[in-house]
């Protein structure tokens, strides 16, 4: 049995079709991906810019940011916030499991009908407009 077809993203998750609360699109997405990668790349300069540097710094800026700001700071410039499908607060291991699948990235260019990449759904996560 299939799902009947939805209008929008998030529609069969209850959410609205734009403003806050709605699914973040794919341009505030890699807006946001783009600060983040850039930070960690500026910041790796002390350490010769390593690829191994630039990955470990992303993560970090992923992992310390989400729990606390509800989003990285990419995400909060674009005027998101990454949250539980729920609607609750991330916790503490989502944001490490949901960093880890980003930094694979395959996870994250694989998308569902609600625009949610595989490691937001390993997650139990949504990034939504603020």
């Amino acid at each position: 049995m299939t799902d009947q077809a939805h209008d929008y993203p998030g529609e069969r998750l209850g959410l609205p079709r734009e403003g806050s609360g709605s699914i973040a699109r794919l341009g505030r997405r890699v807006g946001a991906l783009f600060v983040d990668y850039g930070a960690a790349y500026l910041i790796s300069g002390f350490f010769g810019w390593d690829p191994l540097a630039i990955l470990a710094i992303f993560a970090a800026i992923q992992i310390v940011f989400i729990p606390t700001l509800q989003g990285s700071p990419g995400h909060r410039i674009f005027g998101l916030r990454l949250v539980r499908l729920d609607g609750a607060w991330t916790g503490l291991w989502r944001p490490v499991v949901r960093t880890l699948l980003l930094i694979v990235v395959v996870p994250a260019v694989i998308w569902d009908a609600d625009q949610r990449g595989l490691h937001d759904k390993a997650a139990g996560t949504i990034l939504l407009r603020a």
